[in-house]
């Protein structure tokens, strides 16, 4: 592979931002701010434009194997390298779904034909495979339907959950809905007929229920647990309550930029699991993240096609794509004053990292590998949906315009995208995962 200088740039370190050269081999940083006349095979020139790490997507659903009508890992992968995602974590709800070692080692050879960026994939929990759980590796951990799933996926019964917190040494993420208050608010409205009851079935409380329940799995067994896709001011309050080092969450875009409000806008689009909630509870998201309680910026990318949303609710499916949109909203917000750079590239890039112990990624620094992405702050452009490479070829944010985008995406030192085209003989890589180095608070 060729020595890589990127010259001219103005990159975001992990504890500031400067404007200095990087120096890339064999799919590395080697060298921050190298001599002038550092030997080099080939330059880039990033005048004008930041240098962040690239972002690591820790939880998407690309649907591969089983409904690649939505979505397949190779165009979930090329969203991945427009949107300046590198590193992608994949849940387990797929069909079959990923809950033996075997299944698991069927995606991971599935995603390295197919696959532009790097990846990793969840194990997922039943009631009944306990011993998978036990003996599996190559994964950054082990996700869980504390609600809200279809088939043997959904792992209510607090004996089954027991073991898993008490038998299993992988960390633990999960979707955290209480199925019987959902199942009672759903009988107390009739099983609602417009999209808006969508809210009101799947509630703050039956998210903060479900919350509580992990959280005092995770404390009594000591174990490391992820909250997932983060809504609602009491999750965020209960996360204050327990500060334990054992517990991280994040938020998403969704959660993040639309609100109840928006149903009569979009309609069935902006439907979710977990829902979208009031005003309330996205402004204490964004105070959440702003003083460390979320660590990080996840999109729950789930594609459905325009013709699935389209139905009468409750038939209409939840989930959205936003996989190849999210760092671009994000840059908007710091266009807008609202966050920064350092704070974006902690919230999407190495805290993520750090959560999962994913080893020489989410950050700028000597001897990480050089998953990078170039970004133009100045550019402004405007979501289509018939501009998305998402299969499902439609966003929710379409129409709006963003300021600062991601322009060129390199893997491993090699340029996946830039100026709307991509190299489609490139490969990613299987992430790399230390359970030794996870943990948000336990790595410096």
């Amino acid at each position: 592979m060729n020595r890589i200088l990127i010259r001219r740039a103005t990159c975001v370190l992990p504890t500031e931002t400067l404007k200095i050269d990087l120096l890339l081999d064999a799919g590395r940083i080697v060298m921050i701010d190298p001599a002038r006349h550092a030997r080099h095979d080939e330059w880039i020139d990033a005048a004008g434009l930041h240098v962040l790490p690239g972002v690591i997507d820790d939880q998407v659903h690309f649907r591969e194997p089983g409904l690649t009508h939505k979505e397949d890992l190779r165009t979930g992968s090329m969203a991945c390298a427009k949107g300046g995602v590198t590193t992608f974590l994949e849940m387990p709800n797929t069909r079959p779904a990923t809950t033996t070692r075997a299944l698991l080692e069927d995606k991971l050879a599935l995603a390295a034909e197919q696959c532009l960026v790097n990846y990793g994939f969840y194990i997922g929990a039943t009631g009944a495979n306990l011993e998978e759980l036990k003996l599996a590796s190559r994964t950054p951990g082990i996700k869980i339907f504390i609600g809200s799933s279809t088939g043997d996926l959904l792992v209510d019964d607090q004996a089954a959950l027991e073991s898993i917190f008490a038998e299993t040494r992988l960390p633990i993420t999960a979707h955290c809905e209480d199925e019987t208050r959902v199942r009672a608010n759903a009988a107390r409205i009739g099983g609602g007929r417009r999209v808006a009851d969508h809210s009101l079935i799947r509630d703050a409380e039956a998210a903060a229920i479900s919350a509580r329940r992990a959280f005092d799995l995770a404390v009594r067994h000591r174990h490391r647990f992820h909250l997932l896709h983060t809504s609602t001011a009491l999750e965020v309050a209960l996360l204050r309550e327990y500060k334990s080092p054992l517990l991280t969450a994040e938020a998403c875009p969704h959660h993040l930029f639309f609100s109840v409000h928006d149903y009569e806008r979009l309609g069935s689009r902006v439907q979710m699991n977990p829902s979208i909630k009031s005003p309330a509870d996205v402004a204490a998201l964004w105070e959440a993240l702003a003083d460390g309680t979320l660590q990080v910026i996840a999109t729950d990318h789930a594609p459905h096609t325009l013709e699935e949303k389209a139905k009468p609710y409750p038939d209409s499916p939840s989930g959205l794509p936003a996989v190849e949109n999210s760092l671009a909203l994000m840059l908007d917000q710091v266009s807008r004053g609202r966050a920064s750079l350092g704070q974006l590239a902690h919230w999407m890039c190495d805290a993520p990292a750090r959560v999962w112990g994913i080893v020489g990624k989410g950050r700028i620094a000597e001897g990480y590998d050089a998953d990078l992405v170039l970004v133009d702050l100045e550019k402004t452009a405007t979501v289509r949906d018939e501009e998305q490479l998402t299969k499902s070829r439609w966003s929710p944010w379409h129409g709006e315009t963003l300021q600062g985008w991601p322009v060129r995406t390199l893997v491993g030192g090699r340029t996946v995208f830039a100026e709307g085209r991509f190299d489609l003989a490139a490969r990613g890589a299987e992430a790399r995962f230390d359970p030794g180095l996870g943990g948000y608070f336990a790595t410096g």
